[in-house]
């Protein structure tokens, strides 16, 4: 049963990277995974609940049920001993997450304003990336990581236009950075955002 999902998981991505949200139907995923389309319902019952899963999987680089802020680099970004370790394991977990799940990030923009659903995921999403960026701010204030005159919630706000979902969909059609100067970018904004006033 397992190996059924995995498979239809991994068609669903092929085709809804190759051919959009609206082009990809069911029963092409039921093909190209070489199951009967009736199997794609009984597992997931619609193509938006699929297509979550796929970007579900997509963040987080396999079927392990662990979510990205209980990864080991995401605990690294909440635990390491300097904020410089904090931020280049948050730098880390963000361009992953970019470059597994940013292709599917585009696809579900173009999604988004069709199904309820994956508009409601979409915002769950973005919510789950503002509580990862306030938990990373406020660790790090409660080790004793930030100077003096630095707050947490405007640090949180900048990090979160920073990771957040939309601003990796940016990137990709606007600029098309590679997964090193966007990391680049998350580094060096965050460091000069601490860096010590004098």
């Amino acid at each position: 049963m397992a190996r059924t999902e995995t498979q239809l998981i991994e068609a669903a991505s092929v085709l809804f990277l190759e051919q959009g949200y609206v082009a990809t139907t069911l029963a092409q995923i039921a093909g190209h995974a070489g199951v009967a389309a009736r199997t794609v319902y009984v597992r997931f019952g619609t193509k938006a609940a699929l297509f979550s899963r796929v970007v579900d999987q997509a963040l987080v680089g396999d079927a392990e049920p662990v979510d990205v802020a209980h990864r080991p680099r995401a605990q690294d970004a909440m635990t390491a001993d300097t904020l410089a370790k904090r931020i280049e394991a948050l730098a880390d977990v963000s361009v992953g997450i970019a470059e597994r799940a940013g292709p599917l990030f585009e696809v579900a923009a173009q999604a988004e304003g069709l199904e309820p659903e994956l508009a409601e995921a979409a915002q769950a999403g973005r919510k789950a990336t503002t509580l990862l960026c306030r938990s990373f701010w406020d660790h790090a204030a409660a080790d004793g990581l930030l100077a003096k005159g630095l707050h947490p919630e405007h640090l949180t706000v900048v990090t979160d236009v920073l990771l957040c979902a939309d601003t990796v969909v940016h990137i990709r059609r606007t600029h098309g950075w590679s997964p090193a100067e966007y990391c680049s970018l998350i580094v060096d904004t965050l460091t000069a955002l601490t860096r010590r006033r004098p």
